[in-house]
Parts: structure tokens; C-alpha cells; sequence
């Protein structure tokens, strides 16, 4: 049976609280966001024993950690910039063992310089993709060379945003240590969410063999055309938490939107009957209700 489970940082206490918080609501497992109220574990600050604490307090609260938030901007146009925010990944992933889990995820990033979530001309030019290739090949060794893994996570505004891209970059860099996050509502455009079910279909027969960790949370069109970001009711929110979509597409919490949920656990089930599925999109309050859509559409599916 799948496992549910969410992101930490929808919970903004200490480390003690959130990890009760999230049992409470009766979840297994969590995406390790390296955010708390009452540990450091920023850039240069992660510790054997603080990762230990972390670990322990997670597993305490019957909560093993399945994977860590890396997410940064692997290709940021500044090459200053670019090589703190991938030295920082690779601290993470150096880590992550120690954390208990072996894989640690980011999305692969865009030469917008406003915002992580935009387009940008030269995310689809050969020279963006050779440098993203570049990257996520050191990733991978790196997390290799520590007994982790990398995974990747497509988003359509990035450098890897299609079915397509991320086909390329697998087959670019056949390494075992990258592995694929899979995060359906995140191939999705305004020219293809009309064909749901054919995109769906695309990637679990194209990639269903590198998935290690599953998202979940929903997509549908949007009139509002801005960057979307949701008052989570924390201030220290980072905004990869608080994104809701940019242009005609909205990302919402599960069960909000028109992700055909039924085929998706269906297709992901196949190989992976028992991988961790993470709830995002949302805040505390709207916890249990996405919970329970969820778990719904698991029973239905009988897993």
C-alpha cells in the first residue's frame, strides 16, 4: 500500500512540534524541508548531530523521513550564484544519509532572473540544456560518491519541463545517482491540459522506471495570468511554499483542481505500489481535507 505523507514546511514550529503536528494528522512519512524555529541548518550549518536529532525526533513520532528539499536554482544565470546555491545542494545530499534518507530533490531551474517559476528563452536553447546537463551529472556523482541520489523534478517553466526534456536528460546522463521525482501536475501548459489523460500516459510509459518519490497535489487553468503565491500563514514561509502557479495554469492542494488522480495512482502504482506519495500545495488548515481526497482516491484504487 502507498504510503501519504507531506512536506515539513507547512508547519512552522520547532522541531519537536511539527513532527507531533504531522503525526496527529495521521501521516507515515515526510519531505524533510530544512526549515524549523529552533535548529540552524542553513547553508554551512548542518552537523552530524543535528542531522541525528532531526532523524531521531522524526522516527520518534513514527515519521521516517523518504526525502530532503533541495530545491534551488541549479542553473542561475550568475555563475556566483549558480555555485553557491549548487554547493549548497551538494551539502545536503553529503548529508542526507544521515538525515535517514538517500534522496534529495530539486527542480533543475531557469535563466529568469525574477523568478524561479518563469520562463526564459535560453531554457530551451541547446547551450541551457548542455549546462544543465553538466550540473545535474555532478549531482548525480556526488550523490553517488555519499550512498544518495538525486532527483530531478520537472517543471515546466525550467530548463527540464516536458516529457520530452526529461526522456533527454535521462538517457544524457544514465547514472545511478538520478533518480526522478514525479510530480504529474508539472507537465502540464495551457496547450496540453486539455490532453490529461494522453500526457499522463506519456510519462509513466516513458519514465515510470526512475520514479522514487511521488508528489501530490493539483493543476487546473487559471485567469489570473500573475505568479500566484498563497498567504500560508507564515511569515518565514519560503516561497517555494507559497507558489500557486504562473501564467494560465494554477497548482493547487490535491482534490482542488482537474488532475486525473484516478489514472495517476492507478499508472504509479504499477511499479511502485509502495512508494510515498507527499502532499503540497497548501496550509495546516487545509491539511485534513487533502488528506482525506487523497486517501479516497487511494482506497478507490485499492492501494
Amino acid at each position: 500500500m502507498m504510503q501519504t505523507g507531506i512536506f515539513t514546511g507547512y508547519f512552522p514550529y520547532g522541531l519537536e512540534e511539527t513532527a507531533r503536528r504531522i503525526r496527529g494528522h495521521g501521516f507515515n512519512t515526510v519531505q524533510l524541508d530544512l526549515h524549523f524555529k529552533d535548529i540552524d541548518l542553513s547553508h554551512g550549518q548542518i552537523t552530524p548531530d543535528k542531522a541525528k536529532r532531526v532523524r531521531d525526533v522524526f522516527r520518534d513520532n513514527d515519521l521516517p523521513i523518504c526525502a530532503i528539499s533541495g530545491y534551488t536554482n541549479i542553473i542561475h544565470p550568475d555563475q556566483g550564484h549558480r555555485t553557491q546555491n549548487v554547493d549548497r545542494l551538494k551539502e545536503i545530499i553529503r548529508n542526507a544519509r544521515r538525515f535517514g534518507t538517500p534522496y534529495v530533490i530539486s527542480e533543475t531551474g531557469t535563466y529568469n532572473t525574477e523568478s524561479e517559476w518563469m520562463s526564459d528563452p535560453r531554457n530551451k536553447s541547446e547551450e541551457g540544456f548542455e549546462t544543465c546537463r553538466k550540473v545535474i551529472a555532478e549531482l548525480a556523482q556526488e550523490a553517488y560518491d555519499h550512498g544518495a541520489m538525486f532527483l530531478l523534478e520537472t517543471y515546466v517553466n525550467n530548463v527540464v519541463g516536458s516529457v520530452e526534456e526529461t526522456v533527454r536528460m535521462f538517457a544524457q546522463v544514465d547514472h545511478p545517482g538520478l533518480g526522478l521525482l514525479m510530480d504529474p501536475t508539472n507537465y502540464f501548459e495551457d496547450h496540453n491540459i486539455d490532453q490529461m489523460d494522453k500526457v499522463l500516459n506519456q510519462v509513466f510509459d516513458t519514465l515510470a522506471d526512475k520514479i522514487k518519490i511521488a508528489h501530490a497535489k493539483d493543476v487546473a487553468r487559471s485567469q489570473d495570468t500573475s505568479e500566484k503565491h498563497a498567504d500560508i500563514g507564515d511569515d518565514d514561509a519560503l516561497a517555494s511554499h507559497t507558489f500557486r502557479g504562473v501564467g494560465a495554469i494554477a497548482l493547487d492542494a490535491p482534490g482542488m483542481g482537474v488532475l486525473n488522480y484516478d489514472l495517476y495512482l492507478k499508472r504509479l502504482s504499477e511499479k511502485h505500489p509502495n512508494i510515498p506519495v507527499i502532499v503540497e500545495h497548501l496550509d495546516e488548515a487545509d491539511v485534513p481535507r487533502s488528506k482525506t481526497f487523497l486517501e479516497d482516491k487511494l482506497r478507490a484504487q485499492g492501494l
